[in-house]
C-alpha cells in the first residue's frame, strides 16, 4: 500500500492543468481554453521558466490542442523551449508519454546550446562536412532533429557498441553474438540474434520510462572502477564506482577503496609501466595495500586470494546480466559467442564465458574504441508511430492499411527533406502486438511483400508474432485474438560507409613472447605475454595479449587463432 519510489523530474507546484478534452477516438469534446492557457504562460514567463512539456490526455490521437498550445507559447513566450507529447512520443499510455516528453523538454535547452557551440567550433576549424548525432535507436540525426527530440540521444554511446557487434557478426557470419562492453564504471550488454540487433520500443533512465525505440542494452554497475567493500561480513563489488576522479587506488589520485582495476593490478595482470599506452604509471603497491586493508585482513585471507575473489564476484555479476538478457529472449547462452570490448572486458572474458557455458569468444580489433567505430555503420533514421487499438483481423485491414500508408508517406517526406535520393531510402514497418487481454506488447517486424497490406501479409504478421511469443515465453496461443497497439515505421536514409576491416592491428611476422609473473587460479605463475600486433597464428592459454589500451587474458583451456580484419577467435577446448 505504499507508492513506488520514483525520480521526480517536475515538482507538483510546477505542473499546470488547462481545460480541454479530446476523446480516445480523436474527436473534440471540449475546446482548449486559450484564456486560461494565456494566464499560465504569463506566470511561467514571470518565473523565468526555461522549458515546458505539453501533454494532453489524448494528444497522441489528435494533436490539434497540443499544436495550438505550442503555437501560443511561440507567440507569447518564444524564449521558453517547448516539447509536445505528439512529437516526443505519439503513443498510448499517458505516464510513459509524459515521462518521455518531460525528458525532451528538460534536455532541449542543454542540447541546443551544446549544438550551437559545436557548430561554431566546426566553422572556426573550417570543417564543412555535414554533422550528424548518434541516436539510441542505432541511427543518426541531423542537428535540428536532435535539438527538437534530444531524448533520442540518451543511450547513443552504448548504441555505437551494439552497431559494432552487428557489423562483427556479419563480417564473420556469426548468427548469435553477445556484446560485452566493460568500461570504467559500468558494463553494457547487447545481443545479436539471428544476425539482428535487439530493439525495444521502451527503455528507462534512472527508473523513468522513455517510450522511444532503442537498441536493447542492459547496463550493470560492474566496471574497472567498481569498488569492493564488506557489508555484513560479505564481500560486495559495485555498483558504487571510483569514477574517473579519483579513480582506482593505483591511479594515485586519492582513491582509497580497492576497485576491480586494483585487483587486476595486485595480481600482476596489468603492466604498471605501460598502462594506457604508457601514459600512466600504476602504483601496484598501493593497490595491494588497499585490497589487504579493506578486504583480505577483515576476511582473514591472503591479499592475492582476496583480489581474486573481487574479480570472481565482478565476473559473476557480468555473467548474471548476460544470462538474464538471453533468458528474457528465450535464448540459451551456450548457443552464443561472446564479444568483449571496451578497456576492461578482455581481462574478464574467459571467466565470464566459462561461467555461462560459452565455448567461443571473438576479440574484436580496436576493442577499446569499438563503440566509436560502430558509429560509422549508422544510417540516418526517423522513428514514426501511430497508436491503433485494433484487433488484427480482416475487418480492420482498411484501418491498418491507412496507418501504414500514413507512416510511409511521412517517412518519405522526412527523407526527401534530408536530401536522401530515392534509391537510398528504406522504410521498415513493424507492429506492437499482444494477445487480447495481455498488458504488454511484442514488437513484431512486418515485411509487406506485396507493397500494401493484404490478407496474406496479415497472416504472415500473425505467424511471426506467434513465433516470437513462443521463442520468448516458451508458449503461444494460435487460437487467441491478437491486438495491434501501435504501428511503427523506421524511415532510413542509407548514408553509412560500412566498415568491414581494421588496418594495422596484426603483423605478418610474429614477435617473441616476454614473460610475466601473475596470480592465476590460486597460485603465482610465469606466463607468456604477446603484443597484439605480433601474434603467432595460434596460441594456447594461459597467455596475456597486450594492446595500447586494453589487455586480453586467455586462461587455460582456451585456444586463440586470428580472424580477418585483425579480430581473434578464442575457442574453449572440449577436454
Amino acid at each position: 500500500l505504499r507508492a513506488e519510489s520514483r525520480s521526480l523530474l517536475i515538482p507538483r507546484q510546477s505542473r499546470y492543468e488547462v481545460a480541454e478534452r479530446i476523446r480516445a477516438d480523436g474527436s473534440i469534446e471540449t475546446a482548449l481554453d486559450e484564456q486560461q492557457l494565456s494566464h499560465i504562460i504569463a506566470q511561467l514567463k514571470h518565473q523565468q521558466i526555461e522549458a515546458v512539456a505539453i501533454v494532453f490526455l489524448h494528444g497522441y490521437r489528435n494533436p490539434v490542442h497540443e499544436q495550438r498550445a505550442a503555437q501560443m507559447f511561440a507567440e507569447l513566450a518564444p524564449e521558453i523551449a517547448v516539447a509536445t507529447s505528439f512529437e516526443s512520443s505519439p503513443e498510448i499510455r499517458e505516464f510513459e508519454r509524459t515521462s518521455t516528453t518531460v525528458l525532451n523538454a528538460l534536455l532541449r535547452p542543454v542540447i541546443s546550446g551544446y549544438l550551437q557551440r559545436v557548430a561554431g567550433r566546426l566553422e572556426q576549424a573550417g570543417i564543412t562536412a555535414p554533422l550528424y548525432l548518434v541516436q539510441s535507436n542505432g541511427g543518426v540525426a541531423s542537428p535540428d532533429d536532435a535539438a527538437r527530440l534530444p531524448a533520442r540521444l540518451l543511450l547513443s554511446g552504448p548504441a555505437g557498441g551494439a552497431m559494432a557487434m552487428a557489423a562483427l557478426a556479419q563480417r564473420h557470419n556469426i548468427a548469435n553474438l553477445v556484446g560485452f562492453d566493460m568500461g570504467g564504471t559500468s558494463s553494457d550488454i547487447s545481443v545479436v540474434r539471428d544476425g539482428e540487433i535487439g530493439e525495444t520500443p521502451e527503455s528507462s533512465i534512472d527508473g523513468l520510462p522513455v517510450r522511444l525505440p532503442m537498441i536493447e542494452i542492459r547496463t550493470i554497475g560492474a566496471g574497472g572502477g567498481s569498488l569492493a567493500r564488506l557489508e555484513a561480513g560479505a564481500l560486495r563489488v559495485g555498483p558504487q564506482s571510483a569514477g574517473a576522479e579519483p579513480g582506482p587506488v593505483c591511479y594515485g589520485r586519492g582513491g582509497e577503496m580497492p576497485a576491480v582495476t586494483d585487483a587486476n593490478a595486485a595480481l600482476g595482470r596489468l603492466d604498471a609501466a605501460a598502462f594506457i599506452a604508457g601514459g600512466m604509471q600504476l602504483d601496484v603497491a598501493a593497490s595491494s595495500k588497499a585490497v589487504r586493508k579493506f578486504v583480505a585482513e577483515p576476511l582473514h585471507l591472503g591479499t592475492e586470494i582476496a583480489a581474486e575473489g573481487i574479480l570472481n564476484i565482478a565476473c559473476s555479476h557480468m555473467a548474471g546480466a548476460i544470462r538474464l538478457s538471453l533468458f528474457e529472449k528465450g535464448a540459451d547462452p551456450t548457443e552464443f559467442s561472446l564479444a568483449p570490448f571496451g578497456g576492461a572486458a578482455g581481462l574478464h572474458a574467459c571467466a565470464v564465458a566459462a561461467e555461462l557455458g560459452m565455448t567461443r569468444i571473438v576479440f574484436p580489433a580496436s576493442a577499446s574504441t569499438l563503440s566509436a567505430l560502430g558509429i560509422l555503420n549508422a544510417d540516418l533514421r526517423h522513428d514514426l508511430s501511430i497508436s491503433e487499438l485494433l484487433l488484427l483481423s480482416v475487418e480492420n485491414l482498411p484501418a491498418i492499411a491507412r496507418a501504414v500508408k500514413k507512416l510511409r508517406s511521412r517517412g518519405r517526406e522526412l527523407l526527401e527533406r534530408d536530401s536522401i535520393p530515392p534509391d537510398r531510402r528504406q522504410i521498415d514497418i513493424s507492429c506492437d502486438l499482444r494477445y487480447r487481454g495481455q498488458a504488454f506488447e511484442i514488437a513484431t517486424p512486418w515485411v509487406i511483400s506485396g507493397g500494401e497490406p493484404d490478407l496474406q501479409s496479415i497472416d504472415e504478421l500473425i505467424a511471426a508474432f506467434h513465433r516470437i511469443h513462443e521463442s520468448r515465453f516458451a508458449h503461444s496461443a494460435p487460437d487467441d485474438a491478437i491486438e495491434i497497439v501501435t504501428v511503427r515505421a523506421a524511415a532510413i536514409g542509407l548514408i553509412a560507409q560500412k566498415q568491414t576491416t581494421t588496418d594495422n592491428v596484426t603483423s605478418a611476422v610474429a614477435g617473441a613472447a616476454t614473460k610475466r609473473r601473475i596470480f592465476l587460479d590460486g597460485a603465482w605463475r610465469e606466463i607468456d605475454v604477446y603484443k597484439r600486433a605480433e601474434l603467432p597464428d595460434e596460441l594456447t592459454g594461459p597467455v596475456l595479449i597486450e594492446e595500447d589500451y586494453t589487455v586480453l587474458l586467455i586462461t587455460a583451456g582456451w585456444q586463440v587463432t586470428t580472424l580477418g580484419g585483425g579480430d581473434l577467435l578464442c575457442v574453449r577446448n572440449s577436454k
